[in-house]
């Protein structure tokens, strides 16, 4: 039985479904609980992901800490207000830098400033994204696929469930598979290779997906948001401006990401932070 629990898909499994029902009961007491009370909807969802965040990150470092018997260093809060500042601002500015080139060679004009609290739909969606999926998906998916078959197979399994799950989306174009294989198979993973630490690519996530919609009124395809800090026009070439799928999806995040995607990469390699398979390391 000890084997059993221990093997790396056995803790994968444990490790996703305590989060989800964590997440699942957060939600369903919420919602039942905010029926009593006079709370807006934001402040309602303001709860909730605060919440949900909170809950995960519990369950998360408690389970981790129990199952495998180590300080969950990951998540230490000694660098959690450095990583954190790196990956949000590195998140914001990246989807800064594709608004401008939307700017440059397509047409982004800025129809209405709204009031503070129009980011509220955004900042919400992106607060449970950013914490929740990335602890499924970095947190335990990746890292302990690292941890057994190394960096470079679980960057290229990664790579193939992202293609593979988004190929049908909706409005799915060669480019929005790319690019979501590339942004969320390598450049996310790869924040937390060259870590280690959690923080960096929770708060990269987190700024990512609210800078999108929640300031630049782009669109977003994994959040549905109608309210946003500046009421935008954005129009021209698809490939510019990502059409259907947003800013995100255009080709010049596709080359952002890909540079940022190496340079960590490189950085990573160079620091011995690459993890080799068992097989390697048995073989060396």
């Amino acid at each position: 039985m000890q084997k059993f629990l221990q093997f790396f898909l056995i803790k994968i499994i444990i490790g996703i479904a305590a989060i989800v029902a964590v997440v699942f009961i957060t939600q369903t007491l919420g919602q039942a609980l905010f029926t009593k009370t006079s709370l807006s909807e934001n402040e309602q969802n303001f709860v909730l992901a605060l919440a949900n965040s909170g809950l995960a990150l519990a369950v998360y470092i408690f389970l981790f800490r129990v199952y495998e018997k180590r300080k969950i260093t990951e998540l230490s809060t000694s660098n959690l207000f450095s990583f954190a500042s790196i990956g949000f601002v590195s998140g914001f500015v990246l989807q800064s830098l594709f608004v401008l080139i939307i700017f440059l060679f397509a047409e982004y004009s800025i129809l209405h400033l709204n009031a503070i609290n129009a980011v509220m739909p955004a900042f919400n969606a992106s607060l449970t994204a950013g914490f929740v999926a990335e602890l499924l998906i970095v947190g335990v998916f990746f890292r302990l696929m690292e941890e057994k078959l190394g960096t470079e197979i679980a960057l290229i399994i990664l790579i193939i469930i992202f293609a593979i799950i988004h190929a049908n989306a909706k409005n799915a174009t060669w480019l929005s598979v790319v690019n979501t294989a590339l942004q969320s198979g390598i450049m996310l993973p790869a924040t937390y290779i060259v870590s280690r630490s959690l923080w960096f690519t929770i708060f990269m996530h987190f700024a990512w997906d609210f800078a999108e919609p929640g300031i630049y009124g782009g669109i977003n395809p994994g959040n549905n948001i109608n309210e946003s800090l500046l009421t935008s026009k954005i129009s021209g070439s698809d490939i510019i401006t990502g059409g259907l799928n947003g800013p995100q999806n255009s080709i010049q995040s596709f080359i952002i990401c890909l540079i940022v995607s190496v340079i960590l990469l490189s950085i990573a390699k160079r620091k011995n932070k690459f993890i080799k398979t068992s097989w390697k390391t048995h073989n060396v």
